[in-house]
C-alpha cells in the first residue's frame, strides 16, 4: 500500500527516467569532485537531499579571488539552479532531453560564471560508458516519477538521520552517492581494514576503515526494484546466515548484501519504523560477527 509520503516508484515505468536523472547528478557530482579537497572515504563529491531536491553544498571557485558557488536540483520547479557568492544566478530546466544537450548548456553556464572545470565525462559505476557530451539515447524526464523519488529521498533522509543518531563513533552524513545512486549513511569501527590486492583507488579510499552501511536505491538493471539495503565491510565470515528484521528482509547472494524491498517496507504499518528495524539489526548482525566495542561506539550500550 502506497501514499502520498511513500509513493510507489516501479523500476519498469521509470527506468528510462532513472537513467538520464543518474547521468546528470553525475555532470553535476563531478563538477564537485574536481573544485574540492578530497574528504576521507570520497565525502567532499556527494549530494545532500534538500526540500526540494538535491544540492551540492557550497563548492569554492576561483584563482586569484576566491567565491564559492553552490548547484541544486529543484525537483519541484523542474529546474537546475546554479547560486554564487557574487549573487549571480543561472537556470536550466529539466525536460526531456540529451544528457549531451544538458551537459553542453550546464558547462556553457558555469563557463558565463568564471567557473572554470573540467570534467571526467565517461560515466562512472553505470553499465553505459558513452561519455555524456555524445550521449543522445538517454533524454527521458517524467515528472511524475522524478517527484515520487525526491519525495522517498525526503522520508528516507529523515528515518536514516535518526537512525544515526545514537551512535557515537566516527560515522558519515547521510548523503547522496551519484556513481551508485543511492542515498545512503555508513557507521564505521574505528578500525582499519585490508583490502583485497588489485582494489581500485575508488575502493581503497572508501573502505580504507571498516564500515557498516544502510541505504536505499531505486534498483538497476541487476536488482530491478526499489529497495533499502544494508552491507558491512568486510563481510565477517557468516554474515549471509544472520537473521535480519522485519521477515520480508534478505540475504541477496548476488549483490552480497541485505535487502528489503521498497514495497515491502510500504505494506507494515510504519515504513519509518520498519525501516529503522531492517538499518538496527542489519548493523547489530555485521557488528556481532565483527566484534566492534559497541559499548564504546553507541548511546546507551
Amino acid at each position: 500500500m502506497t501514499s502520498p509520503d511513500w509513493p510507489s516508484l516501479p523500476y519498469s515505468q521509470w527506468e528510462s527516467t532513472c537513467d538520464t536523472l543518474h547521468m546528470l547528478t553525475q555532470i553535476v557530482g563531478k563538477t564537485r569532485k574536481e573544485l574540492t579537497v578530497l574528504v576521507n572515504h570520497w565525502w567532499n563529491v556527494t549530494l545532500y537531499v534538500t526540500p526540494r531536491g538535491l544540492t551540492t553544498g557550497t563548492i569554492p571557485f576561483g584563482r586569484e579571488r576566491y567565491e564559492a558557488f553552490e548547484v541544486q536540483f529543484d525537483f519541484i520547479r523542474h529546474r537546475l539552479v546554479i547560486e554564487t557568492s557574487t549573487g549571480e544566478e543561472r537556470r536550466i530546466e529539466l525536460r526531456p532531453r540529451s544528457v549531451a544537450e544538458f551537459y553542453g548548456e550546464y558547462m556553457a553556464m558555469l563557463g558565463s560564471l568564471g567557473i572554470a572545470v573540467k570534467i571526467h565525462t565517461t560515466p562512472d559505476e553505470f553499465d553505459d560508458k558513452t561519455a555524456f557530451e555524445h550521449d543522445h539515447k538517454h533524454a527521458c524526464y517524467d515528472k511524475k516519477y522524478v517527484e515520487s523519488f525526491h519525495r522517498i529521498l525526503v522520508n528516507v533522509d529523515r528515518v536514516l538521520k535518526q537512525f544515526r543518531a545514537p551512535f557515537l563513533g566516527k560515522c558519515s552524513p547521510v548523503q547522496f552517492f551519484w556513481g551508485s545512486f543511492d542515498l545512503a549513511v555508513t557507521r564505521f569501527s574505528g578500525r582499519r581494514c585490508t583490502l583485497p590486492k588489485g582494489a581500485d583507488h575508488m575502493t581503497r579510499e572508501a573502505y580504507s576503515h571498516e564500515v557498516s552501511s544502510c541505504g536505499f536505491w531505486p534498483g538497476d538493471r541487476r536488482y530491478k526494484q526499489a529497495a533499502f539495503y544494508a552491507y558491512s565491510m568486510p563481510p565477517p565470515a557468516g554474515l549471509e546466515k544472520e537473521k535480519v528484521q522485519p521477515n520480508a528482509a534478505h540475504w541477496d547472494t548476488q549483490l552480497s548484501e541485505f535487502i528489503l524491498n521498497y514495497e515491502d517496507a510500504l505494506t507494515t504499518g510504519s515504513p519509518d519504523d520498519t525501516i529503522l528495524q531492517f538499518c538496527q539489526s542489519a548493523y547489530e548482525a555485521g557488528a556481532k560477527l565483527a566484534k566492534w566495542d559497541r559499548k564504546e561506539l553507541e548511546r546507551g550500550s
